[in-house]
């Protein structure tokens, strides 16, 4: 850390002190060269997510929209809320590291996690996400559905 009177980087840490719940640390320094105090903060640098929606927005990422679209999908279902967030924590995995994801690369791992958890709810949220235009659209995923079901021994 250099010293913001003399600028040179040497100094000795004389107290800190944590703020906001944890948040920040708020450091008193000594500077070793012109034996002068100042203070420092450090702050959890935290990182938001872009969503690319499929008109080329970008809008942040919002996990409470994202829990309603599935809430909304498995409205009546038994599917429990411990589930809904084991999907959300999937789907927030998948973005470490990621800045921005396509809306279509969410929608799909919801969609997958979806089929394996409650073929209704599956159904229901892809007929809004793929956006069916016509019953026809909305057989089709029937009948995916159907094929891609293991035969019952």
């Amino acid at each position: 850390m250099n010293c913001p009177y003399c600028g040179q980087d040497g100094d000795r840490v004389i107290d800190t002190r944590v703020k906001n719940g944890g948040k920040t640390v708020r450091r008193k320094r000594f500077c070793l060269f012109c034996k002068r105090h100042f203070f420092t903060l450090e702050e959890i640098e935290e990182r938001t997510v872009s969503v690319v929606k499929t008109d080329g927005r970008r809008e942040p990422y919002d996990r409470k929209k994202l829990f309603r679209s599935i809430q909304i999908a498995c409205n009546k279902r038994p599917v429990s809320v411990e589930s809904i967030d084991r999907i959300i924590e999937t789907v927030e995995s998948a973005m470490d590291g990621v800045y921005e994801i396509e809306s279509r690369r969410i929608g799909e791992q919801v969609i997958e996690a979806l089929r394996k958890l409650d073929e209704v709810a599956y159904v229901r949220f892809a007929s809004v996400y793929r956006n069916f235009q016509d019953k026809d659209e909305f057989l089709q995923e029937l009948d995916k559905l159907k094929q891609t079901q293991e035969p019952a021994e």
